[in-house]
């Protein structure tokens, strides 16, 4: 039998004559045993109809225990049965008339139906509906993530599942906190993000909403799956970085701000005048610049060096008035430090060039003794070399 049951337990075996340790195969084997669709004219109906009251009365007792394998099982046999064309109503001539005091016609299946429905009903009633819901749609996101990157739907079902991350109780359960970092996290990965990054981005708060201590694991993370070659991907990681700043706390900025200000340098430094200029705004954040302020002996001399490239080299006009005004209000913060920082890259500039200088005549030098090693080595430069001398000699001699 499908979905590890055992293959010795008969489907029209009485749970009262199987041993306790068998029940759930037998459970199990009688839904498979369900999912058989009859054309209601042959023996098969009676023991159908017997294995679903028997069925019913197992769930209805509690002695059923819904593994994922039962769980499987009792949906493939629920779809199996209620996902159905309807049956033509069949009329003769003579009942052409009657309307109001016609008998009701059922679905010859409906003796099964019924049964179905009313065991579906206990099951739901039964089941978390909301960790079935919740490990559907990871099964669904692990599979878009890591395997096929393709799905309709994932904007959809990340709208549904803001809705349920609103009503998570709290303190957050580990469960739902595992949700976020191995399903929600990831999907900044594919290519296709944009399409689901505002729902995805809802999600995301939603949980630092409930919990603000997350928002320094959450930063970690776009750091993690930060695009290096996708400027829009970027542009939207920069925006929810802001997001995410605005919500943290002093404590957790301080864990990451190390990490997060060496990329937006690099993002201030961007060749993509976008990239550049979304970077560059974040300083018009009051959030941010508060926090900057207060660690500013940390920040000022990771940005330092990249807000000096941008003055002597960026090509974008827009970016390089961006880069004056960051400079401007750092001076007007702390100009003793700024000149520190300023003193600090002249020096490591210097040093750079006599690294530098230093490399280029060795070179130099491992390029001299290469040529001279060639020629000595080449058998016919000897060659030629050892005639001419030995025509010299010969001319002296006469």
């Amino acid at each position: 039998m499908s979905g590890g049951v055992d293959a010795a337990v008969e489907p029209h075996i009485s749970f009262k004559d199987i041993s306790p340790l068998q029940k759930q195969n037998l459970f199990i084997s009688k839904l498979n045993f369900c999912c058989e669709i009859s054309d209601f004219s042959d023996a098969h109906l009676d023991l159908k109809r017997e294995a679903l009251v028997e069925l019913l009365d197992f769930v209805s007792s509690g002695s059923a225990k819904f593994t994922e394998p039962a769980i499987s099982a009792i949906c493939k046999m629920c779809a199996a049965n209620l996902f159905r064309v309807f049956p033509p109503k069949y009329r003769n001539s003579s009942n052409a008339t009657e309307t109001d005091d016609e008998e009701p016609m059922f679905d010859p299946a409906w003796s099964h139906l019924q049964l179905v429905y009313e065991l579906l009903l206990r099951f739901t009633s039964l089941v978390d509906a909301k960790a079935a819901k919740k490990k559907a749609v990871s099964n669904i996101i692990y599979r878009f993530v890591y395997e096929t990157e393709r799905h309709n739907g994932i904007a959809e079902l990340l709208e549904i599942f803001g809705s349920i991350i609103s009503g998570f109780a709290l303190p957050l359960k580990e469960e739902h906190k595992l949700f976020l970092w191995r399903a929600l996290m990831p999907l900044h990965k594919p290519k296709s993000v944009g399409i689901y990054h505002q729902q995805l981005a809802y999600c995301i708060v939603q949980f630092v909403d409930k919990d603000p201590k997350l928002t320094g694991e959450v930063i970690k993370g776009l750091l993690k799956y930060w695009p290096v070659t996708n400027s829009q991907k970027e542009l939207m990681f920069i925006s929810e970085v802001e997001e995410m700043l605005e919500m943290t706390s002093m404590d957790e900025f301080q864990k990451v701000m190390v990490p997060l200000f060496r990329r937006i340098g690099g993002c201030l430094n961007s060749s993509h005048y976008q990239v550049a200029e979304r970077a560059h705004l974040l300083w018009n954040n009051e959030r941010i610049v508060n926090l900057v302020i207060h660690n500013r002996q940390v920040i000022v001399p990771i940005v330092f060096s990249a807000l000096e490239r941008n003055s002597q080299n960026h090509w974008n006009q827009a970016v390089l008035n961006l880069t004056q005004n960051i400079r401007k209000m750092f001076l007007e913060m702390d100009e003793e430090l700024m000149l520190a920082c300023q003193c600090k890259l002249e020096e490591e500039q210097s040093k750079s060039n006599v690294v530098a200088e230093k490399r280029r005549l060795t070179w130099e030098n491992l390029e001299s003794a290469a040529g001279g090693a060639a020629s000595f080595n080449n058998p016919i430069s000897n060659t030629i070399n050892l005639a001419h001398v030995e025509s010299a000699s010969c001319s002296v001699a006469c």
